[in-house]
């Protein structure tokens, strides 16, 4: 391990990829919490893409003060073209990457590049985050997130939880860019392009150093491409989530189970039928076991018991906070561990 003691003497440059459209109401607070971190050496990558509003100028004017900021225009349209234009600009030895209607804490940089000096190659750096609003209050399921992310951060659990939400918020991780490029850096045109990143550090077989400590200040707004772009709208991201489970942990000599018979069950049956997945489907509401739902008999939990010399592989698929933990419980009860018998999607 590197010695941390004095980070400033042994400095690695940050790189910074920021993507900016159309929000010259915040990008200069988010520029200049970017020049008042402690750690001083870094380079912003600032891409316009194609703003409408004075985003660019700003931009520019930020720049032509600070030599540590490089004004871009984004070389396609959209968000991943607009950080594949800033990363090919890149010198850094770490990357980072911010959004531009956001705020880092004065130490963010500090405390990640510190903390990955003492992991080195095959680590990413994770931190929490705090939401906020500049009026009314932050939304309750932003604020629930929130909360589980930084939980995640302080258990060091993200890979435990990757099927159920994107566990490396866009904005908060730092890793080094061989590392970066080995996963893929922002060559992938998956939307959202955090969570597909997150699947592909994963697949890599990096580790995850969570920090227990707010490390990026979050904008809720109602105009937040995750608020209005389309591929964002259905937020379970089902394919995205089972494409993964298939390649990296399903395992074909073991049984599928479904564990879920609403909305969400439902659809991700619809998912498992189309890709030829055969399947258990399980549920603990009396009134449709027995049934045929999409041709597949519905089947009481105690199935799961009569499968268990097979080991199977279990998918929990329910909306209710209260129902997954009864059958986390009942999981538990029946000897089955998380994220090595089931999965939360």
């Amino acid at each position: 391990m590197t010695d941390p003691s004095n980070i400033h003497e042994q400095a690695p440059l940050v790189s910074i990829i920021l993507a900016a459209k159309d929000t010259a109401a915040y990008i200069a607070d988010c520029l200049r919490s970017i020049q008042a971190q402690t750690y001083t050496n870094w380079e912003l990558l600032a891409v316009n893409d194609h703003s409408t509003d004075g985003t660019d100028e700003i931009i520019a004017s930020f720049a032509a003060k600070d030599a540590r900021i490089k004004h871009l225009q984004s070389e396609g349209e959209l968000l991943i073209p607009a950080l594949q234009t800033g990363y090919k600009h890149a010198k850094g030895i770490l990357i980072n990457r911010m959004d531009s209607d956001d705020k880092m804490p004065a130490d963010k940089l500090e405390v990640m590049v510190n903390a990955w000096l003492q992991q080195g190659r095959g680590w990413i750096i994770a931190g929490g985050t705090e939401h906020f609003v500049d009026e009314g209050e932050v939304g309750e399921g932003f604020r629930k997130y929130e909360d589980w992310l930084n939980e995640v951060a302080r258990t060091h659990s993200h890979w435990q939880h990757i099927y159920r939400e994107c566990v490396i918020p866009s904005h908060c991780w730092m890793l080094h860019r061989d590392d970066f490029e080995q996963a893929g850096a922002f060559d992938s045109p998956i939307y959202p392009e955090d969570y597909d990143l997150c699947f592909r550090f994963y697949a890599q077989g990096f580790q995850v150093y969570g920090l227990d400590k707010v490390l990026h200040y979050w904008r809720d707004r109602s105009d937040r491409i995750s608020r209005t772009w389309d591929v964002y709208q259905d937020n379970r991201y089902y394919e995205l989530k089972w494409k993964n489970f298939a390649k990296l942990d399903r395992d074909a000599a073991r049984p599928l189970v479904l564990w879920g018979a609403g909305r969400n069950g439902k659809d991700l049956a619809k998912l498992l039928l189309e890709n030829n997945e055969q399947f258990t489907w399980i549920c603990d509401n009396p009134k449709k076991i027995g049934l045929d739902i999409y041709d597949v008999r519905m089947e009481a939990p105690d199935a799961l018991l009569e499968l268990k010399a097979q080991r199977p592989q279990v998918i929990v698929a329910v909306a209710s906070p209260d129902g997954l933990n009864e059958i986390e419980q009942s999981m538990a009860e029946m000897g089955f561990g998380f994220a090595e018998d089931y999965w939360c999607f």
